[in-house]
Parts: C-alpha cells; structure tokens; sequence
C-alpha cells in the first residue's frame, strides 16, 4: 500500500511537473512579424537575431515570415491586423498617419535606405541632373524607391516630365532591364547591387546605403529598416513589445561590434550565397555598406524630418503631420539601459 501511494505521488508529481512546464512554455508570448523581403540585407537584423538566439534569450517566439512578389505588403500586414509587427520603412508611419491609421515605430534599424543607385556602364551618369530624358528604373511606382528617385531628381530641379521611371522590380529583373538597355539606371540593394558589378554592366552612381551617402544625395540621415507596430497594439501589450525591442537592439549592438563574416555565419546558407551572391561576396557587399545599421535602435536625430521632406518631395503629403507620433524611443532607451549601453 505504502508502495502505490509511492508511485501515485511520483505521477502526480509527474502531472504537476508537466502541467507547470506547459505553463511556462504557454507565457512566451508569440508575436507575428512580416518582413519587406527578409533575405535583402537592408533587413538582415530580424533574422540575425533568430540566428543569435535573442529572441529566445529576452523571452518571446517570433515568427518571421516575409512578403512576397503580388502579396499583402509587410506594412499592410500590420495595419490591417494580420500581423502584430512589420519589418518595413519608417516613411509608411507617416502615411499611414495621413489615412487616419496610427502605425508607429518602435525600434529603428538603419539611419540610411541601404540602396544604390546602379547606372549602366559607359552611361556617364554623376549627378541625378544626367537623368534628363532617360529612363530610370524604381522598383514600383509609388514605392519607396519611387520617392527617393524622384526627391533626388527634385534635388536637381527635375520634373516628373523631365524624365522617365519605369517600374522593374528587383534582383533579375532589375539587372535583365539595365543590361537591355530599359533603364540607364536603378535604385536596388544588394545582392542586387553585387550582380550587376560582378556582370560588369553598371556601377555604383549614387551611395544611399551609408548614413554619409544619405546625408550627401537626400540631405540628412533618412532612418528607413524599422519595426512598425499598431499603437494600440502596443498600449496594450507593452511587455511583450518590450522583449522583442531588447533582442533586436542587442542585435544592432552585435552588428556594430561583429564583423561581415560574424555576421554572415549567423544567416542561413541561402540567404549569403545565391544565384546573385556567392557568401564571399555577400561579405564583401555587407562590409562595405555595414555603415547603414544604426548601433543602438535610437531614432536618428533630424531623421524624421529628412524623411518627411522627401515625402513632400515625391507629392505624398495632403496635411499636416505630426512626426513625434510617429515613433517612440521608449522602449529603445529601456533595452539600452537594461543591457547597459546607457542612453
């Protein structure tokens, strides 16, 4: 009898262990977040910080997935609910605030587009003026590249009639319509960037993947890779909010403290090594341009208001913005001072 109580109390034991386990397992909170194409290296940090393990190590499950071709965009995404967080542009805060819709950023990850603007070979292009009466390739109209495009145009005292901007994707595409001669030039990222220097049919006009380059061609640092995230959404879950602002600002830490090849050896094999790419010279890309990540999550001073300007620029403003309720440091301050990088 003595010995059945015994083996009752190691099962129930057993029960409440595993019960206890469940639970705990249950607390980690899940959180949704779509990338705007997580293999680009402009949004290398949500998955590095899968690859490092800090999602995991600050307590919450992300679930990363990433936009695709013809899809719902990664801003879209959030906005509508879909998903809690987004990998997106900082810019869509802003025109989402212009439809009534409150997306707000809440960790900033790049003070610099992270594009370049490919120009085909013997083209003689040096200055966004050389554009006139050419074509130019965006990766969309209306899209991101689309702004910067015609900002930098406007910067010359281009017109939209003044020159073309043909719609050609990226990655093959992009390099398929600037070695045919569609385009003299395009905006793109690597491994982009890398294809066409390696085909030898263009080069590297304008640098827009440094903070230095941004300041040049758009005027200031123009703070684009960012986490979006409804506001309501974040009011209410503000903990949760929390651990996935710590795993990436320590991520940004380790990017700023790593080398490319620290780096590369944390990303999965296809994302550094590609019919565009080999992981060398996905190394070589991500060294020369690892200058775009900001090193502490913080929202670039002036940032917002260069990013606005470029928005006026490309005729997307119909009233007044309010830019501080765009975005918050909050969280950003409290991970850096919690892994003491005070700020």
């Amino acid at each position: 009898m003595v010995k059945n109580w015994k083996l009752s109390t190691i099962a129930m034991a057993a029960v409440m262990s595993s019960g206890i386990a469940a639970h705990a397992e249950d607390a980690v909170p899940t959180v949704k977040l779509m990338v705007g194409g997580i293999d680009k290296q402009i949004y290398l940090p949500y998955q590095l910080a899968e690859g490092l393990g800090y999602y995991k190590k600050y307590g919450v499950n992300v679930e990363l997935s990433t936009e695709t071709e013809g899809g719902v965009g990664a801003e879209a995404a959030v906005a509508s609910g879909e998903v809690e967080m987004a990998g997106a542009w900082y810019n869509h805060t802003i025109d989402f605030q212009l439809h009534g819709k409150k997306i707000i950023g809440i960790v900033q990850l790049s003070g610099a587009p992270g594009e370049r603007v490919m120009c085909a070979k013997d083209s003689k292009i040096n200055t966004p003026a050389d554009w006139k009466g050419k074509a130019v390739g965006v990766t969309d109209i209306g899209s991101g590249t689309d702004d910067l495009t015609l900002f930098m145009a406007a910067r010359d005292k281009l017109t939209t009639k003044d020159f073309h901007r043909v719609s050609v994707g990226a990655g093959a595409t992009l390099v398929a319509a600037l070695q045919h001669g569609k385009i003299v030039c395009g905006m793109t990222t690597q491994p982009t960037v890398n294809a066409i220097e390696k085909k030898g049919i263009g080069y590297s006009a304008f640098d827009l993947a440094s903070t230095d380059g941004a300041t040049r061609w758009l005027g200031g640092t123009w703070p684009t890779a960012s986490v979006l995230a409804r506001a309501d959404w974040v009011e209410k879950n503000k903990a949760t909010t929390q651990k996935v602002v710590n795993a990436l600002v320590a991520t940004m830490h380790y990017i700023a403290t790593h080398s490319a090849a620290d780096i590369a050896d944390h990303l999965p094999a296809n994302f550094t090594s590609n019919p565009l790419s080999s992981k060398q010279e996905y190394i070589d890309a991500l060294d020369k341009d690892k200058g775009q990540f900001l090193p502490d999550g913080m929202m670039p001073k002036g940032g917002p208001e260069t990013v606005l300007a470029v928005e006026k620029a490309a005729g997307k403003i119909n009233g007044n913005v309010d830019l501080p309720s765009t975005y918050t440091d909050d969280f950003v301050i409290e991970a850096n001072k919690t892994q003491g990088f005070a700020k």
